[in-house]
Parts: structure tokens; sequence; C-alpha cells
């Protein structure tokens, strides 16, 4: 019993509560390398591509920001498809997604990595907070920014969604047919992660007391209480931290991938919506749009992208990289199969 509320607590921000805190900073954490082994290369740049930052508002009147990758011999008196990036759940955009929309702007596409409403340099208060249907507009907002630029093609808009955001990227692509292709990376349905668990391990028990935690935490904030946090990657690890715990702690808490820009711990308050969060239902009315759901073989996420493509319609793709965890697909450039994508893209948004 312990082990799950401590593993759910790490993975979704539902039992293992942090008082209120601030980005780390990288002199205080005294950051290690991380393992950067199979090519891992989350702050890769490139040559051939310029970045640009870019703003943008979505309905809620929010500014969201974002970094947009243009192909430096990009013919601009010309139509281009686009690719809309976003990073994994508690991250930014520096974070996996700038390496992924500069790897497929390298392959001639243009390419835009945001921070989702919440997190990064996007506006909302407060800072953390969890909103599942604010997260998927973001992505049509995007949309909406895209179709603005002249040297992109309207008809040709596609997305990947890393961790969290392939539920959020799948959520959004239910109710909006301008993204005609939709890949996801390592995907977390974190509507079925904090209602059930990995394999389902959360009771009915557990969930009523995550629950009663988060409304007796709301009771403290209406009365000008301190906002709590929930979950996340642990700051520290010890003789009881998890292989799941060390995952994410070496992408996240080193060099490998830190930004001091997050802290990855979504507010204990709001961090319940995601149980009335269901991004699989109604998953087969985005047909006959394409999708594809890449996970590691031996990835704790692998569940989620699995059921994804069961309930999905035709076309669809599931792609299963041998070897690969969870954390590897997001900067291990030797194991991510970014050919598969390139493809798929190229003959999806042709």
């Amino acid at each position: 019993m312990r082990k799950t509320l401590r593993l759910l607590g790490l993975l979704i921000g539902s039992v293992s509560v942090t008082a209120a805190c601030g980005p780390l900073t990288s002199p205080a954490m005294n950051l290690t390398p991380g393992d950067t082994s199979n090519g891992a290369d989350n702050f890769y740049t490139s040559d051939t591509v310029t970045l640009s930052k870019v703003a943008f508002k979505n309905q809620y009147g929010m500014k969201v920001v974002g970094n947009l990758f243009v192909p430096k011999d990009l013919d601009r008196t010309a139509k281009h498809p686009a690719i809309i990036v976003g990073h994994p759940m508690g991250a930014v955009k520096e974070q996996s997604a700038n390496l992924y929309a500069t790897k497929m702007a390298e392959q001639g596409f243009v390419t835009l990595s945001l921070d989702l409403s919440f997190w990064g340099e996007s506006e909302g208060q407060p800072r953390h907070l969890v909103s599942p249907d604010i997260y998927a507009e973001d992505f049509s907002a995007a949309v909406d920014f895209l179709r603005t630029q002249a040297f992109v093609d309207r008809e040709r808009m596609g997305a990947i969604g890393i961790c969290g955001s392939g539920s959020f990227v799948i959520s959004a692509a239910k109710i909006d047919p301008r993204l005609k292709s939709i890949a996801t990376i390592s995907m977390y349905d974190m509507g079925a992660a904090n209602r059930d668990g990995l394999k389902k391990s959360v009771t009915p028990e557990q969930r009523k007391k995550i629950l009663e935690e988060a409304a007796r935490q709301r009771d403290v904030e209406a009365t000008g209480g301190e906002l709590r946090y929930t979950g996340g990657t642990p700051d520290q690890l010890d003789e009881n931290s998890t292989a799941i715990d060390r995952e994410f702690y070496d992408f996240y808490r080193t060099a490998r991938g830190y930004s001091p820009n997050t802290t990855t711990k979504p507010t204990l308050s709001s961090n319940v919506r995601f149980m009335n969060f269901y991004p699989f239902t109604d998953i087969e009315t985005i047909s006959p749009r394409p999708l594809m759901f890449v996970t590691g073989e031996t990835a704790h996420s692998r569940e989620f992208s699995e059921e994804a493509y069961k309930l999905a319609g035709e076309p669809k793709e599931l792609v299963i990289v041998p070897g690969a965890g969870h954390v590897d697909l997001y900067d291990r450039v030797n194991v991510i199969p970014f050919d598969k994508l390139t493809t798929f893209f190229q003959t999806t948004l042709k």
C-alpha cells in the first residue's frame, strides 16, 4: 500500500505533498551530468533551423508563449506543413518539446513548441494549476496562430504530444478537425493515471482520500492560506527511491534535462481535475485523421498508448521502441524514431 501511494504521488501528483515552492535553482542543486547515453541531447540546437520566440492568446484571453522553428532554407513564398509540439506534463517547452520541434524542422516542417498555460512562460495564475480543458485549448490556439502565418499551409497541420501532452492533444483533436494528424510519445492518459494509477493500482478508498485532501486544501486557499504542490519529480534520491523516481530524477534534476523554469509539481487542490478527464472517450471520432502512438518497450506508461491504439479508429499505428523506457523517448536521439515520425507526417500532411 505505501509503495503504491508513493509511486502514485510521483507520477500523477495525488499523495506526496510538498510545501509551496518556487523554481529550483541550479547553483543550489549542484547538478550532476545525468545519463546522456544513447545520444541524449535535450538541449540540441541546429545550424539549419531558426528559432523565434512567439506569443498568442488562447480563447480564455491568456497569453501562450512558444518557440517557432523554421528551416533556414524554407521558401517563405510557398505554403508548408506545420507541427505543434507539447511538452511532458509538469515540464516546459525547453524539456523535450524543443528537441522534437528542432528535429522535425530539420526535415522541412515549420514547428512550434509551446508552454501550456500555467507553466513556463505562458500566463495563468496560480502557477502550475491543472486545467485539462485549457491545456487542450492551447493546442487549438497554436493552430490559430500558425494559420495566420503566410508560409504555413492552413490545411496541413499536425501535432506531437509528449507524455501528458499526448492526452491533451488527443483531447484537442477530438474537437478541432484542423489538426490533420497526431503523434503521441510516451503518452500518459492523465485522467486514467489519476483515477486508477498504473495497472489500476489505486483503490476506490485511496481515490476518496485523495479527493478529501484536495478539498481540505481548497478550504485553506479560500481563507488566504498557502498553496501546496503535489507529486512531481523528487528533489533528492535516497535508498527508498523507486526505479521510476530515478528515471524522472535523471532527466529533470540533472544537467541532462534540468530547467530552472519548472518544478514539475502541480497544485494539490487542482490536480484532482484530472479525475474528470477522459481523453480516450470518443477517440474513434478522430478517424479518418491518422494517429500514431509511440511508446517504449519497457516504459511504465506503455499501457496508455496500447489502450489508445485499441480504441482509436483507422488509420492508426502503434510503434513500440525496442528496449526504451518512458523517459528515454524524451531526449535520447539514438533511440527516438525520428525517421518514423518524419515519414508519418510527410505522408499524412502531404
